[in-house]
C-alpha cells in the first residue's frame, strides 16, 4: 500500500482494510512476541522499537530499531499512517520474526475498527494485539480490583475489546485484538505477558526503549540478545 495519502483516501483505506481483519483464535504455538512502540517528535522526527521476547518467560531476545521523518499530519484516529511506516521500516531488521505483536495502541477498538494493530497486522499477516494505555472509543463497566479482573469494552451493543487489571488496585489496560486473534484470547495472551507493572512486559519495555532512542537521536540498528 502507499502511505503518502489524503486524509480521505487514508480513511477508504482503512475501512477497506478492516474487512480483511480477522478476529478469531490465535496461534497455535507463541515461541516469540514484539513489543512496539512510537515515539515522535514535535517537528516530525519518528523512532520506532520492536523488541522480541521470548514466550511465555518474557526473555529479550532481539530489538530493532528505525527512524524517519514523518510525512502524513496529524489526525486522530489515523495516526497509523504516521506511524505504520516506521514499524515497517524496522520490522525489516528483524532475525526472529515474532508469533504475535503487541503494540502501544489500538486494535479494533477504533472507530473503524482499523487501529495500528489491525493495520499492520493486516499488511503482515501477522497475529497483532492492541495493549492501549487508555480507551479511543466504547464504553464499559469498571472491571473488578483483583489482578486479572475484566470487563468488555462496548461500541453500541459490539464487543471491541477487554478492560484488564493487569495488578490489583492499579488502572486497568485496554485491549483489543488486532488481526488473526480473539477478543478473549488476546486478553489471556496479556496476562502471561504481565509482570510487576501496569503495563505488560513488551510494550512496557518498547516504551522505554523508544523513549531512551528518541533522548539520544541515535540509530542504534540491530541489537541481539
Amino acid at each position: 500500500m502507499h502511505w503518502n495519502c489524503s486524509v480521505e483516501e487514508a480513511i477508504a483505506i482503512q475501512k477497506e482494510l478492516a474487512g480483511n481483519v480477522i478476529i478469531a483464535g490465535k496461534p497455535e504455538k507463541i515461541d516469540h512476541i514484539a513489543g512496539i512502540d512510537i515515539a515522535l517528535t514535535p517537528d516530525n522526527k519518528g523512532y520506532c522499537i520492536i523488541a522480541i521476547f521470548s514466550f511465555p518467560d518474557m526473555e529479550l531476545c532481539e530489538e530493532v530499531f528505525s527512524s524517519d521523518t514523518i510525512n502524513f499530519p496529524y489526525v486522530p484516529g489515523l495516526l497509523s499512517f504516521r506511524e505504520g511506516p516506521l514499524v515497517l521500516k524496522a520490522y525489516e531488521k528483524l532475525s526472529i520474526k515474532p508469533d504475535v505483536m503487541v503494540f502501544d495502541g489500538q486494535g479494533i477498538a477504533h472507530p473503524r475498527r482499523c487501529g495500528i494493530a489491525s493495520h499492520i497486522g493486516v499488511l503482515l499477516d501477522i497475529p497483532s494485539i492492541g495493549c492501549a494505555k487508555s480507551r479511543l472509543c466504547g464504553t464499559y463497566i469498571e472491571p473488578g480490583q483483583d489482578r486479572g479482573a475484566r470487563a468488555y469494552l462496548y461500541d453500541k451493543e459490539e464487543i471491541i475489546g477487554v478492560v484488564l487489571r493487569t495488578r490489583a488496585h492499579v488502572k486497568p489496560v485496554f485491549i483489543s485484538p488486532g488481526h488473526k486473534i480473539g477478543i478473549d484470547e488476546a486478553a489471556d495472551i496479556m496476562m502471561q505477558c504481565t509482570g510487576n507493572y501496569r503495563i505488560p512486559v513488551p510494550t512496557r519495555y518498547a516504551h522505554c526503549r523508544v523513549t531512551e532512542y528518541k533522548r539520544s537521536g541515535v540509530d542504534t540498528g540491530l541489537k541481539s540478545y
